[in-house]
């Protein structure tokens, strides 16, 4: 699977490259087709420069699965950002088994 990663205005630490990495490598036990990983990462607006916006964008043979959470950190942005998509992947799976 081909992972790229793109902060939007900010550089990302090395420190939360892996931990995206990392979290994206566990997907492939759910879905092993996976082609690549897009993943963008938000600072909020200059209202609630808090939030944090993880998206993330999915290619699998015959589907583009996405996915967007906003959270305090994006770590925790991607953890939710994972959970969801976990469940998107495990449907495509499942129809894809079915044909």
């Amino acid at each position: 699977m081909n992972v790229v990663i793109r902060p939007v205005h900010f550089d990302a630490s090395t420190q939360l490259v892996d931990f995206i990495n990392r979290k994206l490598k566990k997907l492939e036990t759910f879905f092993d087709r996976i082609v690549e990983a897009e993943v963008f990462l938000k600072l909020g607006t200059k209202q609630s420069i808090k939030d944090k916006t993880v998206e993330i964008k999915l290619h699998v043979p015959g589907k583009t699965l996405f996915v967007s959470k906003t959270a305090k950190t994006f770590e925790e942005g991607t953890d939710l950002a994972m959970h969801t998509i976990a469940g998107q992947l495990k449907k495509t799976k499942e129809k894809q088994q079915e044909h």
